[in-house]
């Protein structure tokens, strides 16, 4: 049997182990049990599923992870002091499946699978605001056998993390997501069930993994060109791309090879013309410098 964090355990806990959300680190725990149970059944987990969870906090997902019988939960937590009390809250409340649970005290920003216990299958995570889409690009970069995912984001960051080309919130966020997946919409979460509540909506983004494009440039020129793209995104593209290709006239050749119109602007490209781009500059200049 597993018992559920209700907001007075929450609060109960934090204050035991000492702990204060920080605004720095993006803690909002989730105090309703309710959605953390929701969350869990959303991921539609299997027994041979092992999830990785990003800033597990106070355990409030993971209990509800290990209700929903995920086969096992690598919980990674950035907050010594919350990765040190997280061990006891499982086996206090979750006691025969405790042994289903590795924590792992580290930054997500910068985890690899040499650092886990096990290689993640699927990623269900309440990401902290403020490098939400930072940690999902990298983990799905440094951690291949991660396949789908379901993340709770600001509800801005997971409008831009699912537009199309085109959309008023299109952007950077859209397009690199776009190289490792194809994600969707999955749910609104209001702020009353976060504690300290925040002063914005939250948001569910499922993804699915997805090869990259067929392409002979590689994710960190393609990933280059996106940078240059949206750092002046009311420009069209020949202006925009006039340092990154060396020359507005050379911007506009490259754009024409990749068979875009130079006039165009950024955000009405997908990830597969700014791959067929990258890989004109490749074509046309092998040893060109990488931009990450």
């Amino acid at each position: 049997m597993v018992r559920l964090l209700t907001p007075g355990d929450i609060r109960e806990l934090a204050g035991r182990l000492g702990v204060r959300p920080s605004k720095r680190l993006g803690q909002n725990f989730v105090v309703e049990p309710g959605t953390v149970r929701r969350i869990a059944a959303l991921a539609a987990l299997e027994p041979q599923d092992v999830v990785l969870e990003v800033g597990p906090g106070l355990g409030s997902l993971t209990l509800a992870l290990l209700e929903a019988r995920a086969g096992r939960v690598v919980a990674v937590e950035v907050d010594p002091a919350l990765a040190a009390g997280l061990p006891e809250t499982i086996a206090t409340r979750a006691p025969d499946l405790a042994d289903r649970v590795s924590v792992v005290a580290a930054d997500a920003l910068h985890v690899t699978g040499a650092d886990l216990p096990a290689m993640p299958s699927v990623l269900v995570a309440n990401l902290p605001y403020n490098v939400a889409v930072p940690v999902l690009l990298h983990l799905l970069a440094a951690l291949p056998s991660l396949r789908r995912g379901l993340v709770m984001v600001q509800a801005e960051v997971a409008d831009r993390m699912c537009a199309a080309p085109g959309s008023r919130v299109y952007g950077t966020p859209s397009v690199k997501l776009a190289w490792f997946a194809a994600a969707r919409p999955a749910g609104a979460v209001p702020r009353s069930v976060f504690w300290p509540v925040p002063n914005v909506d939250s948001r569910l983004v499922a993804f699915i993994r997805r090869d990259p494009p067929d392409t002979t440039a590689t994710r960190e020129e393609v990933f280059g060109v996106i940078n240059a793209a949206f750092r002046q995104r009311r420009k069209t593209l020949r202006a925009a791309l006039s340092g990154w290709a060396g020359s507005a006239p050379e911007a506009e050749r490259l754009l024409r090879a990749a068979g875009i119109d130079p006039g165009a602007r950024g955000e009405f490209l997908g990830i597969s013309e700014f791959s067929r781009l990258a890989a004109a500059r490749q074509s046309a200049s092998p040893t060109a410098p990488r931009t990450i």
